[in-house]
């Protein structure tokens, strides 16, 4: 009777997420509590990381030490992986950018994670998410997506809108989210998250692929994000390597370009420039979103892969690789 009263007060998502767990390779309990914290009060979370939290002043010395104690124990446990495109330090330590960051997408590479129809376990992604932790795509119940209102942008005072541009996919996140956030989410079909995502891309927003060693050490959501709202943009300004580039950058077709500077208006990177009335793209800051292309009515702009950028996360091709 007493199992069965405890087991009725944990929600079918958090038992998923449970078995989930126990079935990760080196997940621990302090992984555990840690995803289900950050899952479970995700506004709180992120505002408090954020700094725009009331709390965070008040607890923000507990959270610093709350943060090393998960990242020293990430490093006992996951053995490093260094490869010629990992940004992080090589001696071995894990920094918080190995534990959540984001890769870029262009909006037809993001639409095509958004569409598949078939269970994917791509378990290390070494090329292309330069990343030690956190750089899996394992994918069950793809088609469950549920949209979320951006823990970013609701931390802001004045934050860009609409607020449900956050996408979760698959299982077990997308049902903890939605047990667990009803009021700031809702479940989707395909077809309404690639509307999200192109209505984002209009507007001139960027995708990113989000992965977090609490959430079983792989992807768990797409969000499209802004630089004035966006917590990993803002530290990747700041110099914190949260985010890996697509694996492209922009070019300039010199000959269509007029140097309307609608490009440089629309960059979320500050990569784009015009002088003598000809676009110039800086490859250091470039990310290879494509906003940029999307948004040039001269057609000027386009991507091009860039093999110091990494490998893209195009999924279809990652599966055709996967399959040989």
């Amino acid at each position: 009777m007493m199992k069965k009263r405890s087991a009725s007060l944990i929600r079918p998502s958090t038992r998923e997420f449970i078995r989930e767990a126990r079935r990760a390779p080196g997940y621990s309990l302090i992984d555990f509590l840690h995803g289900y914290i950050y899952g479970r009060w995700t506004y709180l979370y992120i505002g408090m990381g954020l700094g725009k939290h009331p709390l965070a002043i008040k607890i923000a010395s507990l959270l610093g030490r709350l943060g090393k104690l998960v990242i020293t124990k990430a490093a006992k446990v996951k053995a490093p992986n260094p490869s010629a495109n990992d940004q992080t330090e090589s001696n071995g330590k894990i920094s918080f950018a190995d534990t959540y960051h984001g890769k870029v997408m262009p909006l037809e590479s993001v639409k095509q994670l958004v569409l598949v129809n078939e269970d994917i376990r791509l378990p290390d992604l070494e090329q292309v998410i330069p990343y030690k932790r956190a750089r899996a795509i394992i994918l069950q119940n793809p088609d469950h997506i549920v949209v979320l209102e951006c823990p970013c942008r609701s931390a802001r005072p004045n934050p860009c809108l609409p607020l449900d541009v956050c996408l979760v996919v698959g299982e077990p996140f997308a049902s903890f989210v939605m047990e667990h956030q009803p009021h700031k989410a809702r479940r989707i079909s395909q077809a309404e998250a690639v509307a999200i995502l192109q209505a984002e891309d209009e507007r001139g927003h960027v995708h990113h692929a989000f992965f977090k060693d609490a959430m079983l050490d792989r992807f768990y959501a797409i969000c499209n994000c802004c630089s004035c709202c966006c917590g990993a943009m803002q530290a990747q300004r700041n110099g914190t390597p949260m985010l890996a580039s697509s694996g492209y950058v922009a070019q300039v077709e010199e000959t269509l370009c007029i140097g309307c500077q609608t490009c440089v208006e629309f960059c979320q990177f500050n990569a784009l420039s015009v002088t003598d009335f000809i676009a110039q793209v800086d490859l250091t800051a470039c990310m290879g979103c494509g906003v940029c292309v999307n948004h040039c009515e001269q057609g000027a702009l386009s991507l091009r892969r860039e093999a110091s950028k990494g490998e893209p996360l195009e999924i279809l091709s990652l599966l055709e690789q996967a399959s040989r």
